[in-house]
């Protein structure tokens, strides 16, 4: 029998489904995706589940960084991800500006993405943003928390940098960033992002909680791991650490591009095996 991808006959993966994996030990695949065509793919190829991230506003919009995507920009990119009906738990991302006001102002936007079709919301922070997490969990609206780099507040932290290492400026955050883990699995989250932190920090908090953490830049000891789908593509030229290429598409894609308008200039293009009759 001819070996069958990964998406037949599988099961559609749940927010109980993922609590599952941590407890036997399954590893959780999490991948970006912001438009139908590429979800399906990566539902295909049997990921657990896709990020409908914020990110989208650098590596698709084109913008320095996620501060500027609106909600409207979300909700546009859950309903196109959604129309692939993927076998992937959907998280939706809420960006900035979009939980920050007040507890009522969060609920309200994470309503809207799962009107949208999504499953899930994420959102950054930790103590801070706890109460909104706990009113949304009140709700039934499943949350998965993001802490550590948060590309949110990109201009606080003054980059992309790495934080709660031992030494340095950022040698007080970590007990910080426990407690933020903390914060947000007794708000009810079920699902923690935890992204730019030293692998043993990474480690310590998977242990100490009783749910999923999926990892970008934070070692390899999380309960999952989440990557841009465009980093993984080489459709991104982000100077990250974290960052792996598993094919080039980008010199791909311009290659065959450059064979294209060549063969246009040159009058082969369209042959006669593409040409009506």
């Amino acid at each position: 029998m001819a070996e069958q991808p990964p998406d037949q006959g599988r099961r559609k993966v749940t927010v109980p489904s993922i609590a599952a994996m941590k407890a036997s030990g399954e590893l959780i695949g999490m991948i970006t995706a912001y438009d139908a065509v590429f979800a399906a793919l990566v539902d295909q190829a049997g990921v657990d589940m896709i990020l409908v991230g914020d990110t989208v506003g650098v590596v698709v919009q084109g913008r320095p960084t996620t501060v500027g995507v609106s909600l409207d920009e979300m909700i546009y990119h859950v309903r196109m991800v959604r129309r692939a009906h993927p076998k992937a738990l959907v998280v939706g991302d809420l960006p900035f500006g979009a939980y920050q006001v007040s507890v009522e102002q969060a609920v309200d936007n994470a309503v809207s993405l799962l009107k949208a079709g999504a499953e899930s919301v994420k959102l950054e922070g930790g103590t801070a943003i706890a109460d909104r997490i706990a009113a949304m969990t009140r709700f039934d609206i499943p949350v998965v928390g993001h802490i550590g780099l948060t590309p949110q507040s990109y201009h606080r932290m003054g980059g992309h940098k790495v934080q709660g290492r031992t030494s340095g400026t950022d040698a007080g955050q970590r007990e910080g960033l426990i407690e933020d883990a903390f914060a947000v699995e007794q708000a009810g989250a079920f699902a923690l992002v935890i992204e730019g932190v030293p692998r043993d920090l990474a480690a310590e908090i998977t242990r100490k909680l009783s749910i999923p953490t999926i990892g970008i830049g934070a070692g390899p000891d999380c309960d999952g791991q989440v990557l841009v789908l465009h980093d993984v593509l080489g459709l991104s030229d982000l100077p990250l650490k974290f960052v792996k290429h598993y094919v080039d598409l980008g010199a791909q894609t311009v290659a065959a591009t450059r064979q294209y308008l060549a063969e246009v200039k040159d009058g082969t293009w369209p042959d006669d095996t593409h040409s009506y009759h």
